[in-house]
């Protein structure tokens, strides 16, 4: 399993790339979002990769960010009649926050204007993905929206991580506000989860 290219970016185009690894050129298919985090052509990239191996064909795609790949995973493994071109489609029409926001409220609207993404799959991605991404979701996208200070931002990332644990909204943020007036406003996110984790154990 190819799992990244760590090299000098020879081609950039908005639908692939062509990456130099020590004298071999790999091209990889992205999407827009990828084609926009990109360097210049000459300079060195690293890209986060899935390989799919099909009959006919082994096609190499490439991410500049975990959450890319990650929703990319998401909805080629898991949501009946989304392939790989779709995908892209998807990373390439919405960003990986508004389409978990559009997953957890079930905004079939919303998803049904990518390109590629009519109202019946929009429905079977809302049906399929929705225990996946559920409440943390909702949270991430709603955060978001309100455009956060650093400090604020921890404190989302903290109740993210504690929503993601299968913490309930509210819980988890008088958790957070508890861990946080205990430790004082120097405490990282790791801190925060584990004073929560520990007293709830």
């Amino acid at each position: 399993m190819i799992t990244f290219l760590h090299g000098r970016l020879v081609e950039a185009l908005p639908t692939h790339v062509v990456v130099d690894v020590n004298g071999v050129g790999y091209e990889a298919l992205i999407p827009l979002s990828s084609h926009a985090k990109l360097p210049q052509p000459g300079q060195p990239v690293k890209l986060l990769t899935q390989l799919i191996v099909r009959e006919d064909a082994q096609t190499l795609y490439g991410f500049m960010t975990s959450d890319e790949r990650d929703l990319f995973r998401l909805l080629v493994n898991n949501v009946s009649g989304i392939g790989p071109k779709i995908a892209l489609n998807i990373l390439s029409g919405i960003s990986v926050t508004a389409f978990r926001g559009a997953v957890a409220n079930g905004d079939v609207k919303v998803l049904s204007q990518v390109s590629g993404v009519g109202k019946k799959t929009a429905e079977r991605i809302v049906v399929e993905l929705k225990d996946k991404i559920g409440m943390a979701g909702a949270w991430e996208a709603a955060s978001a929206r309100r455009g956060l200070s650093p400090d604020e931002q921890r404190l989302n990332d903290a109740v993210l991580a504690l929503l993601a644990l299968g913490f309930k909204q509210i819980e988890a943020q008088d958790s957070i506000r508890q861990a946080q007036a205990a430790l004082g406003p120097q405490a990282t996110v790791e801190d925060l989860v584990r004073a929560c984790l520990k007293k709830g154990t």
